[in-house]
């Protein structure tokens, strides 16, 4: 795509990520198959632009995240669009940040790790964005002692998400962790994507589709 589409495409992925999502529905028709999860994301004013904190919990337990991460869309070289992948030292500092903006505000760039090999790749469609995680197999994860290596993919649109991640054994590939029975499926709760005009108002607005 050209310099103006990616622009384009950019704000638009930053702005559908922003908010919270939950899978609700899939969760009550299907409780032995899938935990009921929110996943949200808000920006962070004092890191880069487009810099947003990820918090993924149980709905029982909505500040005791068991993920938190920084991620942050940005135009690749060749046109397409991907999305970084940082962790955070000692992140239950920051437990229940999402919905704390003052502790939101202590989040620095020392305190962000690059997690190599962990960058989704993502299309824009009509509609939608697709993305899934660099090829290579060098997003390595450890659960419960056993190192894996990640497969994420994710599809995007204005009202909901779907996303499936699997772990898989670095030497024989079986999977090892993970969805089974298929991705699962988020709906807008929360919409947050107002939050970053205040923010980095100019850049968002260059371009806006």
């Amino acid at each position: 795509m050209g310099d103006q589409q990616q622009a384009q495409a950019l704000n638009q992925l930053t702005r559908w990520l922003c908010g919270s999502f939950d899978n609700r529905q899939q969760a009550f028709e299907n409780p032995p198959l899938y935990g009921h999860i929110l996943v949200r994301y808000r920006p962070i004013p004092q890191l880069e632009p487009r810099s947003l904190l990820i918090e993924q919990a149980y709905a029982i337990a909505p500040n005791e995240p068991y993920r938190i991460r920084v991620v942050r869309p940005v135009a690749a070289a060749d046109g397409e669009l991907t999305v970084l992948n940082f962790t955070i030292s000692e992140p239950q500092r920051f437990f229940g940040a999402i919905d704390d903006p003052e502790r939101r505000s202590q989040i620095k760039a020392e305190d962000l790790s690059y997690l190599e090999g962990c960058n989704y790749i993502v299309k824009a469609h009509q509609t939608h964005f697709s993305g899934q995680v660099e090829p290579g197999c060098r997003c390595r994860v450890t659960r419960k002692g056993r190192e894996s290596y990640v497969i994420s993919e994710f599809r995007l649109d204005q009202h909901s998400m779907e996303t499936i991640d699997r772990g898989h054994d670095p030497k024989t590939h079986e999977q090892i962790w993970g969805s089974l029975p298929g991705p699962f499926l988020f709906d807008r709760a929360e919409d947050w994507s107002d939050e970053l005009l205040s923010l980095w108002g100019g850049l968002m607005r260059t371009n806006r589709p």
